[in-house]
């Protein structure tokens, strides 16, 4: 995001106990004054980062979703195709090793359920339920 979260959401910048130990110019030019100042400075300047922060942030998920859907092959299925079904491990029939086959069907795309979702139902003309 190029800021760091305590930044966003405090307005200032993390100290660590070395730091705040060793003399430095942070410290031996501040005063009540001016740190005061350069908070309300830090506070007013803080909504532009944190807006600079989500454009930055949002830009790079749209450059990764571009890159995703060049590379992705989706297909889609009309009604009456036949389709393999997955096994997933939570699927699988109790006592079955790595061996046991990871596609169960053939099976009929009874109707579409939304963007990649399909019904199906069997060769008995038996609709699955849905999970």
């Amino acid at each position: 995001m190029g800021e760091t979260p305590f930044l966003l959401v405090y307005g200032a910048e993390t100290l660590i106990p070395v730091e705040i130990g060793e003399p430095n110019t942070r410290f031996t030019q501040a005063s009540e004054e001016s740190n005061g100042e350069e908070m309300r400075i830090n506070l007013d300047l803080l909504e532009g980062k944190r807006e600079a922060a989500l454009i930055r942030t949002t830009t790079q998920k749209q450059v990764i979703e571009h890159y995703y859907n060049r590379k992705a092959r989706l297909k889609f299925f009309k009604i009456g195709d036949f389709v393999l079904k997955k096994v997933f491990q939570s699927t699988k029939a109790a006592n079955v090793g790595k061996l046991s086959p990871t596609w169960e069907g053939p099976y009929m795309i009874h109707s579409i359920a939304g963007k990649g979702a399909y019904e199906l139902e069997t060769i008995d003309v038996k609709i699955l339920p849905s999970h």
